[in-house]
């Protein structure tokens, strides 16, 4: 008997463990996102089916996926979390239509967390039929600088007594953090696919954008005076802005023919 998961229902507790057995039927239904569970790193799968405009996404705690038969509609998604790990999939037969989408980017970096790289893929595609793929590892974009702190203003002085305070300078931006490298792709396809029905993408991520410099604090200055008004002082200096930071590595890609 056939177990099957579809999208929209809740995963019950029982069907978890099922799912890292074989004989289990996986579909994504037209328009609609299902995540697989996390219970463990390999899912043996008889068939898996990802409807027109449907995404399967990946968890970064599954590392390989082998499938029976694998069916991907139009504009259809297998969206694969980032990870340090390798993810395998294979696939003894099956069809993928025009616009199927494989897509294992790495994630864009954050003032808490540095970019991370586009996951390293090994795809072997045996009997499968392959309309056009697109395979997206590229890095994560970096970080984007610290904004400078604008300067405080000077202290006003009286009409008629005290010293007006400069302006304090603005604060330098902070430089943008590098984009992380582009991750490795192994593809294995029968020889009859064309080489041009694949669009494979390494690029490293593109470096964050530079800080904005802090702008300088205004002079001090004499107000509500009637008569009398003491000088004014200068505004402080602006910062400087930060510099962008590098674009990661690019990664590779690996076709191999299977006879």
């Amino acid at each position: 008997m056939h177990k099957r998961l579809l999208a929209g229902f809740a995963v019950p507790l029982l069907l978890i463990s099922t799912l890292a057995q074989a004989d289990v039927e996986v579909n994504v239904a037209s328009n609609s996102l299902l995540r697989l569970p996390t219970a463990t790193s390999t899912l043996l799968l008889d068939r898996l089916t990802i409807a027109d405009s449907a995404t399967l996404v990946v968890p970064p705690t599954v590392t390989e996926i082998r499938v029976g038969e694998l069916r991907m509609g139009r504009d259809a998604h297998i969206a694969i979390a980032p990870s340090p790990e390798p993810f395998r999939l294979e696939a003894r037969s099956g069809e993928l239509v025009t616009g199927a989408h494989i897509n294992a980017r790495g994630a864009s970096g954050s003032f808490e967390k540095p970019a991370t790289p586009g996951r390293n893929l090994s795809l072997r595609f045996e009997q499968v039929q392959v309309g056009e793929l697109t395979i997206d590892v590229r890095g994560g974009i970096g970080a984007p600088g610290y904004q400078g702190l604008d300067g405080a203003d000077g202290k006003r002085p009286g009409c008629t007594w005290g010293q007006a305070e400069p302006g304090y300078d603005g604060q330098n931006g902070g430089n943008g953090q590098a984009g992380a490298s582009g991750g490795q792709v192994r593809l294995e396809v029968p020889a009859s696919v064309a080489e041009n029905l694949i669009t494979v993408k390494v690029d490293g991520g593109v470096g964050g954008a530079a800080g904005d410099a802090g702008k300088g604090g205004q002079g001090g200055k004499s107000k509500g005076c009637l008569v009398y008004r003491a000088d004014g002082a200068k505004a402080g200096k602006p910062g400087q802005a930060g510099q962008p930071g590098g674009n990661g590595s690019a990664g590779s890609f690996n076709l191999v023919r299977i006879p």
